[in-house]
């Protein structure tokens, strides 16, 4: 693998926002638009983290093999963030979606507590790079018991986000390979490259809509691209079209 100092990360900022079950990621990461919403305020100390149960490893062998093959049981993953703020939304996320709203306006905590689901998406910013999970299904709940320790800082409530499959697809979440620069330019190649340097190669054919290809004149044989969804795209003169320029045989 080479060295890619671009690809370092040191958070700077950062934001955590849900949307209805199945919404899809926003194009633009740093300029989330409706219906996804930020959660609220989180805690500056405790930002993120994951944890994770099961995946343990059982090797099977035969007579002839003692270690013939390894079979991983499935593994379900938690991430974590401490949300800081008090209204009725951040407490419903903690209490449960089934906390009702009482007379008096207070939230009343359930005996019998359900998830709130929702779609997740978690963005953090490096300077000119930003670095996201998203989750097109979560359940998120408590993960922890919540405890004010002192006068001196924000009180917390501890969440865990358990991203969940959604539809047919067969991952529960993804993540975006750290970059802030948006390609706008392709130059051809066996592989071509995106320009400027450094950008991020777009997800795939559809992604390229907005791409301009260099030389505008039609791709000569076996020049392409390689886009986000390890597929390929030529120039055709007119479009982008997937594979290898005609003629190389791929």
């Amino acid at each position: 693998m080479a060295l890619n100092d671009l690809a370092t990360l040191v958070v700077g900022s950062g934001n955590y926002l849900t949307a209805p079950v199945g919404t899809p990621m926003p194009d633009d990461l740093l300029v989330p638009t409706s219906p996804w919403e930020p959660v609220g305020h989180t805690s500056l100390e405790d930002v993120f983290g994951i944890t994770s149960e099961g995946g343990e490893a059982t090797t099977i062998g035969s007579l002839q093999n003692k270690t013939l093959r390894t079979k991983y049981s499935a593994r379900t993953e938690t991430m974590a963030l401490t949300l800081q703020q008090f209204d009725k939304a951040a407490l419903k996320l903690y209490f449960g979606a089934n906390a009702p709203t009482l007379p008096d306006g207070t939230i009343g905590v359930p005996a019998d507590p359900q998830p709130t689901q929702a779609a997740f998406l978690a963005v953090f910013v490096d300077g000119e790079n930003h670095f996201g999970f998203y989750a097109p299904k979560a359940e998120i709940y408590r993960a922890d018991d919540m405890a004010i320790a002192d006068t001196e800082s924000l009180a917390g409530l501890p969440l865990g986000v358990k991203p969940m499959v959604y539809g047919n697809n067969t991952w529960t979440y993804a993540v975006t390979p750290l970059g802030g620069t948006v390609a706008t330019g392709a130059t051809a190649g066996t592989p071509g490259s995106f320009t400027p340097d450094g950008s991020v190669a777009p997800a795939n054919l559809a992604a390229l809509a907005t791409v301009t290809a260099s030389p505008l004149t039609a791709w000569t044989s076996g020049q392409y691209v390689a886009l986000g969804d390890d597929s390929n795209a030529y120039w055709t003169g007119s479009a982008w079209a997937s594979g290898t320029a005609p003629g190389s045989g791929a």
